[in-house]
């Protein structure tokens, strides 16, 4: 079997190259020419564990390849998945589906015998009818052309091992046809026995956004339960155990941080209750997650000024990971786009270590001293703050760090460090749900900043 991929950015790239590994024949086509020639040389255009490896070693194979040429991608191919972006539109933050529509456009003339077209991009309910009136509108009267919903489930950090080992396939189409062709190119995943869920295109792409909406207002549950603790004296890492051991509940999702961010949680909150709001069904819940989220990404500069003692003018300030999340570069929606800016305002400058994301948080972030390891972070400065969950962060030589820093001061919003530790590293430390302390290191540096 052959497919075609269209479109090379996460999603096209990490699914194109998973089917490649199935023993399928993969061509994965963008318009992009110069993201191909890299891709060509073996050069990835984003940092993901294990696809840089699985991607030369399917080019080796002959079974995954690149090109600009979407009649030359298209032709055989029995199923044409459409992996292009549907980024928020800037009016309203409904999803932009003119990637989308216009992809469709240009695959169905080239479309001589049977194919199915899937959609792969997360895309709002009623997308597969859409795309079935396009088809109609183009008129390939020689063509039997399927639509399928066929959404992803990808954790940046993660994709290939959730690609290869998912928890479900969803299969959204009203075609035997169509389905019988999705379950082909599944079929190495029957041995695994991974459920199918075959439902209509609706369904699938509610499925997607139900999905991210829930675990992001997991991730907002538990931050306002945090606000709770810091409130009363509670743990909220104690709550969020025993909260996980309830099997109706489980612990994913379940660590309080500075809020979520990244390329699917902010994005698709939005769109679901932009659709909600179209369909006049308000997603009243999901409304109320967008705002909170967004409110605590702010809530948590001023954090680190109330930490500092009211203000961080003048202050040098180490920080300590700007991702997302650990084991990407992606820092789209980060909350240290947020954050950092903020303290920069106040007066603060913002001295970095990210081991991934520098070249594209460059692009957002200005006027920051990018450093190369996440001990000069912690030269002469007066707070170091910890935004991401790298796993090098989680043994640093405290001894070493503290002893370099004008003033011991650590606001860990990622609850990687002990507090009793930290109070006898004597460090003024600030975690996330969890009461505040200050070691007698930390009340010296108080005593010679006031004097």
């Amino acid at each position: 079997m052959r497919l075609c991929m269209v479109g090379t950015g996460y999603v096209g790239l990490v699914s194109g190259t998973c089917f490649a590994e199935f023993g399928i024949d993969v061509v994965c086509v963008d318009k992009d020419a110069t993201k191909i020639e890299k891709l060509k040389k073996g050069e990835i255009p984003i940092f993901e564990p294990g696809l840089e490896d699985l991607v030369n070693k399917q080019v080796q194979n002959g079974r995954l390849s690149f090109t600009t040429d979407l009649a030359e991608a298209a032709k055989g191919a029995k199923a044409i998945f459409i992996a292009v972006g549907t980024p928020p539109r800037a009016s309203d933050g409904h999803a932009d589906l003119q990637y989308v529509h216009q992809a469709v456009r240009e695959v169905v003339p080239l479309i001589e015998d049977y194919a199915v077209i899937v959609t792969k991009s997360t895309v709002p309910v009623g997308t597969a009818r859409e795309v079935e009136r396009i088809i109609a509108e183009e008129k390939q009267p020689n063509a039997v052309i399927d639509v399928c919903s066929n959404p992803e489930f990808l954790r940046e950090g993660s994709a290939v091992n959730d690609f290869m080992r998912p928890d479900r396939v969803v299969i959204g189409t009203d075609s035997e046809r169509a389905t019988e062709v999705l379950k082909e190119i599944y079929r190495p995943l029957y041995l695994n026995e991974t459920p199918m869920v075959v439902t209509t295109p609706e369904t699938s792409e509610i499925i997607k956004y139900a999905c991210n909406a829930f675990l992001a207002t997991k991730i907002t549950f538990i931050n306002e339960i945090a606000n709770l603790c810091e409130a009363s004296g509670g743990n909220v890492q104690d709550v969020a155990r025993a909260m996980g051991l309830d099997g109706r509940i489980g612990g994913k999702f379940l660590n309080a941080g500075p809020g979520y961010g990244g390329s699917c949680f902010p994005k698709d909150t939005l769109a679901l209750t932009q659709t909600g709001q179209l369909l006049g069904t308000p997603q009243k819940l999901v409304e109320a997650v967008v705002k909170v989220n967004d409110e605590r990404q702010q809530q948590m500069a001023e954090r680190v000024i109330q930490a500092c003692g009211g203000s961080v003018k003048g202050l040098k300030i180490g920080v300590l990971g700007v991702a997302f999340k650990p084991n990407t570069d992606d820092v789209r929606d980060a909350p240290s786009l947020v954050i950092l800016p903020a303290l920069q305002k106040a007066g603060a400058e913002i001295i970095i270590h990210d081991p991934e994301a520098q070249e594209e948080a460059s692009k957002h972030l200005n006027d920051v001293n990018w450093v190369s390891n996440p001990y000069e972070t912690a030269q002469d400065a007066d707070a170091l703050i910890i935004l991401t969950e790298w796993n090098e962060y989680r043994a640093l030589g405290l001894q070493k760090i503290a002893d370099s820093m004008a003033v011991k001061r650590l606001i860990d919003m990622r609850n990687i460090y002990k507090p009793d530790v930290m109070r006898d590293l004597g460090f003024h430390y600030v975690s996330i749900g969890r009461p505040e302390i200050s070691g007698q290191g930390a009340a010296d540096n108080k005593l010679k900043e006031v004097s």
